[in-house]
């Protein structure tokens, strides 16, 4: 099994989602996520945590992020197609606006 890190992209920070929504709102939300958990099972490695706003530290200095990264997730799959499968149908797609998911196979290091 392949370890693969998910991120959740969007038009909104995760941090604006949570502050504009309803106790309504956040409730069914956070049931949706809990009951994707459950349908990913032992597939769900690492359930991971709703992301701030960042910083991108680059050579030429430091600046505001400039992509909605709105979350992680650690899946465990046999390979990226079935890593897909595992969120094709997830809840974050609730978030409306231009929401999507980028999945990436996390890869051994030689040698270590």
């Amino acid at each position: 099994m392949t370890k693969f890190v998910v991120l959740y992209i969007g038009s909104m920070s995760a941090e604006s989602q949570i502050a504009e929504s309803t106790p309504e709102q956040a409730e069914a939300g956070m049931k949706a996520w809990t009951d994707w958990a459950a349908r990913t099972g032992d597939a769900l490695v690492d359930f991971g945590t709703p992301l701030g706003v960042g910083k991108e530290v680059s050579g030429s200095g430091v600046s505001d992020t400039t992509t909605g990264v709105g979350g992680y997730s650690i899946l465990q799959a046999d390979d990226l197609d079935a890593a897909a499968e595992l969120v094709k149908d997830h809840p974050h797609f609730m978030s409306g606006g231009e929401s999507s998911i980028q999945i990436y196979p996390a890869l051994d290091i030689p040698g270590m």
